[in-house]
């Protein structure tokens, strides 16, 4: 017999360490554009999956951003079939008139098919294919952009959206392993020009990794990606105190008690601020540290300013020792 391909071998390693717990029979959905990392994901799944006593499918969404992007979606979903991924389908999803920037706006709008899939098929989780390199480009972003340390921490390996959960098995391989993977099992990835058009600040940022890893190292993507984790562990922590701090803080209409925020910890109060923003239906995408940092002058540097407008048309305003959104 011959020795499996150390790529594809990584990457069922990875799945088969992602899909532990889950409860057997259940169904578990990939997200698949066709790429090689998540194309890499749903041929690792559709191997692991059924020897884990599990059963997969796949979910592609048609995002209507590119000439011929059904007829993408529909190959996606007609290799699935072939692949033992079933069900298999399709979303189309509009992405214009959404706030934020087109990565946001189109982000949002695919995990809101995908968690839609997810709930229309009973499925007990949805697997997303980014990589390390992913990963650690979100960390340089992060940084360039001055966000705190729940943008550093990157993309989480868990993460519920509307109640299903969303993992991320890739984390620790590299998209060089997804593309040799793809190469091992005769795959034919999609290449998405989005990935490449300059347009995009991500795209600038990945096609910068190289100058950057030749000036600072090859463990620079590890690294990045390793300070990810670590100060996601402290977010997780600061996110639990705050948790703790509510029941002093928050009145049962939703509304802040100013003076009892005022005596928080900076990393405490701001988390309880964005929390009051999302609650009130901000969407969380574009929600920025320039935002928070308004609310939190509504509690720090008070001198009788007026309301703080959020994205998605809404306000916070101080009124009578109460921060309430509206």
């Amino acid at each position: 017999m011959a020795a499996l391909a150390p790529a594809v071998a990584a990457c069922r390693v990875a799945v088969r360490r992602a899909l532990t717990g889950l409860p057997n029979d259940t169904l578990v959905l990939v997200a698949c554009s066709g790429g090689a990392d998540s194309l890499a994901l749903a041929s690792a799944t559709a191997f692991v999956a059924p020897r884990a006593g599990l059963r997969a499918g796949l979910v592609t969404v048609d995002h209507g951003l590119q000439p011929g992007s059904g007829e993408r979606a529909a190959a996606v979903v007609s290799w699935a079939g072939e692949a033992g991924l079933a069900p298999a389908e399709a979303v189309a999803v509009r992405v214009d008139g959404r706030p934020g920037g087109p990565e946001a706006a189109a982000r949002e709008a695919r995990y809101e098919a995908l968690a839609g899939a997810a709930g229309d098929l009973d499925a007990a989780a949805v697997l997303l294919g980014h990589t390390r390199d992913d990963q650690a480009e979100t960390v340089l972003l992060a940084l360039a952009r001055g966000s705190g340390p729940r943008g550093i921490a990157g993309m989480p390996v868990r993460r519920l959206i509307r109640g299903v959960p969303f993992l991320r098995p890739f984390l620790d391989v590299s998209r060089a392993q997804t593309r040799s993977a793809c190469a091992d099992l005769g795959l034919s990835p999609w290449q998405d020009p989005h990935n490449t058009d300059p347009a995009y600040a991500r795209s600038r940022v990945r096609a910068a990794m190289p100058v950057l890893v030749e000036a600072l190292g090859p463990d620079l993507v590890d690294n990045l990606a390793r300070t990810a984790s670590l100060v996601a562990a402290d977010a997780e922590a600061l996110d639990a105190l705050a948790e703790r701090s509510r029941p002093g803080v928050v009145y049962e209409d939703g509304s802040l008690d100013v003076a009892s925020l005022a005596g928080l910890p900076t990393a405490l109060r701001t988390r309880l601020l964005r929390d009051l923003a999302l609650r009130a239906g901000c969407p969380a995408g574009a929600l920025s540290a320039a935002h928070i940092d308004a609310l939190d002058a509504l509690v720090t540097d008070w001198h009788g300013q007026g309301p703080v407008g959020l994205p998605g048309g809404l306000t916070v305003a101080r009124r009578h020792g109460r921060l309430t959104a509206g």
